[in-house]
């Protein structure tokens, strides 16, 4: 076995179809949306090279921006309501025992297997201003008025409410997978020294969760700007861009403005922040590991 592993064409041939699949499918993808974020490529015809226009242009593109602070403030949302709910949901789950800890575990991540179509759809009947749901519980509290929660003034908060509810799951999974891996050691050891359930939340499960909460904080930023499916099917960026998002801004100028190219100029200023909050969330909490 050790001289099968150690020989080099047996080596090429085990990396060689990883490595096809991450220069056709993820390195070439990405170098053609530079390319074509040079040009006035509009998905037809021939791509004529027109330097930095589209990034110049998307630079003073007011709609764009609007999308980039949509985005941030999902992750804003994602990271200070739901992230905390959900790991304090994964920390009640954990002290749970028997059947009560899986079904719970399972009703909390349900929306996360149900298609983004029917949560969409669902959400657009709970939302409805004539039958909904939301409308007929405020008229049973004794309101007596009609509220459009797709209005311009308020929509983008109701898509917030939706996004962040149905990324729950996720997040709840990962913190009580996190919490589960944690030494019973370190908990005994609380209990002997007397620390309550909050003490030991703050003084114990924190400080051993922060490579999991790194890992989350990481993925729920770069979700909130590559938000795309929900919004598209919720609202389409409507009423007038009022929930327009960066994904979802992109796909409407790639594929339904012809602006290919500038699609492909959106694409690659998202690949950098992505890249540059991914750097930045790293320095952060290195930092607070120096600092613990």
């Amino acid at each position: 076995m050790k001289k099968l592993y150690s020989n080099k064409l047996v080596i090429a041939s085990l990396i060689l179809p990883g490595i096809l699949v991450f220069v056709f499918a993820i390195l070439a993808p990405i170098c053609l949306s530079i390319y074509y974020g040079f040009t006035d490529y509009s998905g037809m015809g021939t791509a004529t090279v027109i330097g930095f226009e589209n990034y110049s242009k998307l630079m003073q593109d007011k709609i764009f921006w609007k999308s980039l602070w949509h985005s941030a403030l999902l992750a804003i949302g994602f990271i200070c309501i739901q992230h905390p709910l959900a790991m304090i949901v994964a920390a009640v789950l954990d002290k749970l025992q028997g059947k009560a800890e899986g079904f719970f575990r399972c009703v909390y991540f349900i929306p996360n297997v149900i298609s983004v179509a029917v949560i969409a759809y669902l959400w657009k009947f709970i939302y409805n201003p004539d039958f909904g749901l939301l409308n007929n519980v405020l008229k049973a509290l004794g309101y007596t008025g009609k509220i459009n929660w797709f209005d311009s003034k308020i929509a983008i908060w109701s898509v917030l409410v939706v996004l962040i509810w149905h990324g729950f799951g996720w997040g709840m999974l990962i913190y009580y997978t996190g919490i589960k891996n944690i030494d019973p050691v370190l908990y005994e050891a609380a209990a002997i020294d007397g620390a309550n359930n909050r003490q030991t939340f703050i003084s114990v499960t924190l400080p051993q969760m922060k490579s999991v909460i790194q890992v989350n904080v990481t993925m729920a930023i770069i979700s909130a700007l590559k938000q795309m499916e929900t919004v598209y099917l919720l609202t389409n960026g409507g009423p007038g861009n009022s929930t327009q998002f960066t994904a979802n801004y992109l796909y409407q100028q790639a594929f339904k403005a012809f602006k290919y190219g500038y699609g492909n100029a959106i694409s690659v200023v998202f690949i950098l922040i992505c890249i540059a909050v991914t750097i930045l969330l790293n320095i952060i909490f290195s930092e607070k590991g120096k600092a613990v």
